[in-house]
This record gives structure tokens, C-alpha cells and sequence, in this order.
């Protein structure tokens, strides 16, 4: 898996841009799970702001259609009272041909000290972070590259939810209850931006992570990921603590990589019977929006080991953290 900043391994993404998850190092990480641990408390209020960027502004960028993600960045962008910029890029000078470059410059020259954007282009953040090196640049996702928010948000809540099992907070947990924890990922990973920035965050906190696809459906430089791969669905779901389900894009190809949906269903769906198989407190997981009774049976989705809600609600206070640190750098914010 590449990095974006040769083989430096950042120590903390405060005052830096945040383009992936494979440049950051396990306290990277940490800093940021625990920074969004203190603003879930803020998301519990009745007046769920804090002045942390007041005065500044964040352009929200997305060229590819987005609800989850855009709505929480957004929503994050606003409850630290940042002035928030977003791009209809449907009504924009991009539909007329604008070059990315060109509209960079164009929403630069507003005055803004932070840009999230989401590219069909693996490498349009990095793009972005050379054209303008005095804004800071979250990616919200690059091509087949990396959403390394997702990995973060997924990442904090297996932590909650272990946390909470286990009578510990996540400030006191840190990293520890990822050490030997064992997380299978299954789907379309081939085309899966979620699925390289799961297995960063996941690897590096110290879990043991395996795939499961269909051989069309894995990437071609799988040797090189930190992770094993299982060629049997049912053995791989009896091993896993956590498994998280991957949604086969059609927007980019994944149809031409298998013979037809019911087939994938068969072979790689988390049906009921197979969700049987399952340890009796494994979590399920889905980044959404997910294809019900393709990758996943309706009555899994519906079940009370899936936390794909709490998968939705913790994007905000993670996207908090990332805007926080990254925009306010070592700046403190306060609680009033």
C-alpha cells in the first residue's frame, strides 16, 4: 500500500493536511480517536457548538456525490463555528470544463484556511495540497485510493463499543484493545477506497486483519497489504471479532468482475445462515450506502449486532477532530 509522503510516518496531523492513513502512526491515530472522544460530549448537547475555528473557513469540495460524508463534514465544520464554503459542482464553472487547478484558485481567492473534497481521481487531494500549500487539505475520498475519515470513524467506533464492554473509557483503552483483536473485511476491496483505509488504521492499532473476495475482486498488489486473505467465507466469519461488509460499486466497474449479484450473494453475502456462524458478540459493520440482500440479508443490517447507525453518528465528532487538529493545529479549544 503506497503512501503519499514517501516513507515519512507522521507523529500528528495537528497543523498538517490529512490525505491518508497510510502516512500516519499509531499515535496519530490515537490523538485523533481521542480527540473526537471529547467532542461526543459536545455532540450531546442541547447547543452543540464550541468557538474551536471560529473566524475560519472550510470549502466543502465534493466532486462526486456524497450524503454521509459531505452532511458530517459539513455538520462538523459548523458545530466547531467555522464559516463553511460548499461547491454545487452540478451548477459550477467544473461542468463547463474548469479545470481542477482553476477552481481551486477560484474558491482560494475567498480567503479559506481549509478545503475537504471528494474526486473520482486517486490523487486529486495531493493535487490540491501542492496547488495551494497554505490551506489544509482533508481527502474525503480519492478515486480506488483512500477515505481515510471512514477508517478513522470506523476504526473509533469498534473502540467505543469494546470500551464499553470492557468498563474502560477510549482515553483510557488507547490502542490496547486492538492488539490480537481479529477484523475481516469482505466484498468488492478491489475498488474500495474504505477498504485501504480500514486496513491502515486497523493494522497499525495492532489487529489482525483478513479479506475475503471473490479473486476478481481482489487488488492486484494484495501481497503487499499488511493482512491475510481467506478463501472460505464461512471459516473466515467463525475467526472474525469484527466484520465489515463492503459494497460492490458499480459506479466504478465492480459489475464486470462478477458473473451476476445473486452469484456474489452466494458465495460472498452475509447471509442469515452465515451470520449464524458468527461469534455471539461479533460486530457488523458497513460504510453504506449498502446494497441490502446483495452483500448483506436486510434481517443482518436490522440486527442487534450491526452498528451501522453508530458507524453514521460517529462521523461528526471524528470529522471534528480531524478539522480541529488539522485547521487549529496546537491550538486549545474551549468548552464554552
Amino acid at each position: 500500500m503506497d503512501r503519499y509522503e514517501g516513507t515519512v510516518v507522521i507523529a500528528s496531523i495537528r497543523g498538517r493536511n490529512l490525505l491518508s492513513l497510510d502516512e500516519l502512526s499509531k499515535e496519530a491515530i490515537v490523538e485523533v480517536l481521542d480527540t473526537a472522544e471529547s467532542f461526543v460530549e459536545v455532540n450531546r448537547r442541547s447547543i452543540k457548538k464550541v468557538p474551536a475555528l471560529k473566524g475560519r473557513v472550510v470549502a466543502s469540495l465534493f466532486f462526486e456525490e456524497s450524503t454521509r460524508t459531505r452532511l458530517s463534514f459539513e455538520t462538523a465544520a459548523k458545530r466547531l463555528s467555522a464559516d463553511v464554503l460548499s461547491l454545487a459542482v452540478a451548477s459550477s464553472s467544473v461542468k463547463k470544463g474548469e479545470s481542477l487547478r482553476d477552481t481551486i484558485a477560484t474558491i482560494d481567492a475567498l480567503g479559506i484556511d481549509a478545503v475537504v473534497m471528494r474526486h473520482r481521481s486517486s490523487g486529486a487531494a495531493l493535487q490540491v495540497s501542492r496547488y495551494v500549500p497554505h490551506v489544509r487539505v482533508i481527502n474525503g475520498g480519492d478515486g480506488q485510493h483512500q477515505h481515510p475519515t471512514q477508517g478513522l470513524l470506523d476504526a473509533f467506533t469498534i473502540r467505543q463499543i469494546l470500551s464499553e464492554r470492557h468498563d474502560t473509557t477510549g482515553l483510557e483503552s488507547g490502542a490496547a484493545l486492538f492488539e490480537g483483536l481479529r477484523i475481516l473485511i469482505v466484498g468488492d476491496i478491489r475498488h474500495s477506497r474504505v477498504a485501504r483505509s480500514d486496513v491502515a488504521a486497523y493494522a497499525t492499532l495492532g489487529a489482525e486483519v483478513r479479506l475475503c473476495a471473490p479473486g476478481t475482486l481482489l487488488p492486484e498488489d494484495v501481497a503487499t497489504w499488511p493482512v491475510t486473505v481467506a478463501s472460505d467465507l464461512d471459516d473466515a466469519l467463525a475467526w472474525a471479532d469484527v466484520v465489515g461488509l463492503l459494497r460492490l460499486q458499480s459506479e466504478r466497474g465492480s459489475g464486470a468482475f462478477v458473473a451476476s449479484l445473486s452469484e456474489f450473494t452466494f458465495t460472498h453475502g452475509l447471509t442469515v445462515e452465515r451470520a449464524r456462524r458468527m461469534k455471539p458478540d461479533a460486530l457488523i459493520m458497513h460504510p453504506g450506502p449498502m446494497n441490502r440482500g446483495v452483500e448483506i440479508d436486510s434481517r443482518v443490517v436490522d440486527s442487534s449486532r450491526a452498528v451501522v447507525e453508530r458507524q453514521v453518528s460517529n462521523g461528526v465528532p471524528i470529522r471534528m477532530a480531524v478539522l480541529y487538529l488539522s485547521v487549529a493545529g496546537s491550538g486549545e479549544w474551549q468548552t464554552r
